[in-house]
């Protein structure tokens, strides 16, 4: 996949990350013609701009989930990153989707201090539209339903 720099992060998450994965899953019958075309939707409004938040890019982790997360005495250590410039809510996305220990004070730590507006929740499903198509690709139609479930809260 590409790392194109865009104006807006909508259309570059839309581009570059959700529709190659959605199309990578339909072709390889992991995911339905009616979840592609719902992404597909989801995509629209996110090159339209509808999500965008003005937000300057954040460095994240891009794979952080509790896997690399690493509890020490000191504090938490984060291994393995796929390091670039993104939202600063598809961190915090991804370890919503799989679970983490310390979910509540992680979640509340950061939402403190990247400043996140009170409706930021409302869109953790849109930044896991692109793990979930992954996991589709790579582990099957069950990843597949949970992106069409997940895309058809932001239509």
């Amino acid at each position: 996949m590409t790392m194109r720099p865009t104006a807006a992060w909508g259309r570059f998450y839309a581009e570059q990350r959700v529709l190659p994965y959605a199309q990578q899953a339909r072709t390889i019958g992991n995911l339905s013609r009616s979840g592609a075309d719902l992404i597909e939707r989801v995509c629209e409004r996110l090159i339209a701009g509808e999500f965008d938040d003005d937000r300057p890019p954040a460095r994240i982790h891009g794979d952080l989930w509790t896997g690399n997360l690493i509890f020490t005495a000191e504090g938490v250590v984060l291994i393995d990153p796929a390091a670039h410039g993104g939202h600063g809510l598809t961190d915090l996305a991804m370890l919503h989707l799989f679970g983490a220990p310390e979910l509540a004070g992680i979640t509340a730590e950061y939402a403190d201090a990247a400043q996140l507006d009170r409706n930021w929740k409302s869109l953790i499903g849109l930044h896991q539209l692109h793990p979930l198509l992954i996991h589709a690709v790579g582990h099957g139609p069950p990843y597949g339903a949970a992106a069409e479930q997940t895309a058809a809260r932001y239509i």
